[in-house]
C-alpha cells in the first residue's frame, strides 16, 4: 500500500478478473489508433482452460487499485518451456496498462506494478524480467517508433507514455523488432532485379507455387507452424510450441485466412520446402465493433474480410536445405503477386533487429521501415 491509498494487488474472483480485463477500453477510449479485441476472444486468452499456452506456464494477474477504482494492471509470467529451452531463469511481465492523467503519478503507478511483478518473479526464482511479453507467442514488444497507423491484426499497441515509464524503472532494451510498410498507392513495386533473381530461383530448384489446400487444413497449419519454428530455430526469443498451442492458432486463423494468401513452394518431387503466410487486417473492421461481436460484429467482420485490401505478412519459413537459396524472395514475389491491387498495402511484421539476411532482404524488396516494438530486461 502506497502513500496515496494505492495500491497494487493479485486478482482475485470474478469482480477482479473483469476490472483487469476492462481496464483497456478505459485507459483508450480516446485513442483514435487503439483497435479494441475482440472481446470473447480477449477473455479466452487470459484463461488456461482456453489458452493452451497457459498451460505450461505460471502467471498472476495484478490490478492497481486508488480509491476502489481500478487504475492499472500487469501480468507476470513463467513460461516453463521456455526456462527450459533457453537454460534462463527468465520470467515476463504482460499486459502493462497504467493511466496516464499525471505524468509523475503515472510513474509512481507503474513503479508498483512492475514492483509487484518484479517480486513475484523473484519468489518463482527467476532471475531476469523480461516483457513486455503476452500469453499469446506472437505478441512481443512495447511499441517505440511508428504509433500510427493503426496496429494490424494480432500486433500489440501502446501509448508513447509507456517506454519511458519502463525505463524510469530501471528496465532497459533486451532487443527491438522491426516493421516494414509496402503500399501500392505510394507506388511500391517488386524491383526488376528481385524479378530476374526469383525467375532464375525457381528455374535452379525446379520450385513451383500452391495455395493452402482447406480440405486438408488441420495438416497445412501443422506444416506451417513446424516449419516456422525450424526456420527461426536458435533465434533470441523463440520457444517450443505444443500441439495443442498450434491447433489453437489453426482455428483462430481459419476464419480470416484467404486462399491467395497462404502459399507452399513446392520442389519437384512434390515435397514443400517453404511457405508464405499473409493475413487480412481485420483491425480495419474490428476498429468500427469497438470489440463487439453481437448483434452485427460478426456479420459486419466475415462480410468485410474479402474486401479488405490492407494485409499483415504474418509468416515465412523455408526448409533447411533451401536457406540462403533466394526462396524466401520468391516467395515473397509470388504472394504479393497475387495479392497485389490499387488500394493494397501490407506490414511485414515483425522481424529481429540483429537477423542481418532477413532485414537484408526486406531492404532489398524495396519495404519502407514503419514501426519499432521493443522488449526490456531487468536483472531481479
Amino acid at each position: 500500500m502506497s502513500d496515496t491509498g494505492t495500491q497494487a494487488r493479485p486478482v482475485r474472483g470474478a469482480r477482479d478478473f473483469e476490472a483487469f480485463f476492462r481496464l483497456p477500453w478505459k485507459i483508450y477510449r480516446d485513442d483514435p489508433l487503439w483497435v479494441p479485441p475482440i472481446k470473447s476472444s480477449a477473455r479466452k486468452e487470459l484463461r488456461p482452460e482456453t489458452n493452451p499456452f497457459l498451460l505450461h506456464c505460471d502467471f498472476e494477474l495484478f490490478v492497481l487499485e486508488r480509491g476502489g477504482e481500478t487504475v492499472g494492471r500487469i501480468a507476470a509470467m513463467v513460461d516453463k518451456l521456455a526456462v527450459e529451452s533457453w537454460g534462463e531463469s527468465v520470467g515476463m511481465f504482460a499486459y502493462f496498462e497504467v493511466e496516464q492523467g499525471d505524468r509523475n503519478r503515472a510513474a509512481d503507478d507503474a513503479a508498483l506494478l512492475l514492483g509487484a511483478a518484479r517480486d513475484w518473479l523473484r519468489g518463482k526464482g527467476m532471475k531476469t524480467m523480461r516483457g513486455p511479453w503476452s500469453f499469446l507467442s506472437q505478441e512481443w514488444g512495447l511499441v517505440v517508433e511508428g504509433f500510427s497507423p493503426s496496429p494490424v491484426i494480432m500486433a500489440p499497441y501502446n501509448p508513447p507514455g509507456y517506454a519511458s515509464l519502463l525505463e524510469g524503472f530501471g528496465l532497459r532494451k533486451a532487443k527491438d523488432l522491426l516493421c516494414w510498410e509496402i503500399s501500392v498507392p505510394e507506388g511500391y513495386r517488386i524491383p526488376d532485379r528481385i524479378l530476374a533473381l526469383t525467375d532464375a530461383v525457381a528455374e535452379r530448384y525446379k520450385l513451383t507455387m500452391r495455395t493452402i489446400d482447406f480440405s486438408r487444413y488441420d495438416e497445412e497449419v501443422e506444416f506451417f507452424a513446424r516449419l516456422s519454428l525450424e526456420t527461426l530455430k536458435g533465434n533470441w526469443g523463440i520457444s517450443p510450441i505444443t500441439d495443442e498451442e498450434i491447433s489453437a492458432l489453426a482455428r483462430d486463423l481459419r476464419p480470416v485466412l484467404r486462399e491467395e494468401c497462404v502459399l507452399f513452394a513446392t520442389n519437384e518431387s512434390g515435397e514443400d520446402v517453404g511457405f508464405a503466410l499473409s493475413i487480412p487486417d481485420v483491425n480495419v473492421i474490428l476498429k468500427k465493433t469497438r470489440g463487439r461481436m453481437l448483434p452485427f460484429g460478426w456479420a459486419r467482420l466475415l462480410l468485410g474480410i474479402p474486401r479488405l485490401r490492407r494485409y499483415r505478412m504474418f509468416g515465412l519459413g523455408v526448409a533447411a536445405e533451401y536457406q540462403g537459396k533466394g526462396v524466401d524472395a520468391l516467395l515473397y514475389r509470388e504472394m504479393w503477386r497475387r495479392m497485389a491491387g490499387p488500394q493494397v498495402t501490407m506490414e511485414v511484421n515483425y522481424v529481429l533487429e540483429d537477423n542481418a539476411a532477413m532485414v537484408n532482404a526486406i531492404t532489398k524488396l524495396g519495404a519502407r521501415p514503419s514501426r519499432r516494438y521493443r522488449v526490456f530486461d531487468l536483472p531481479i
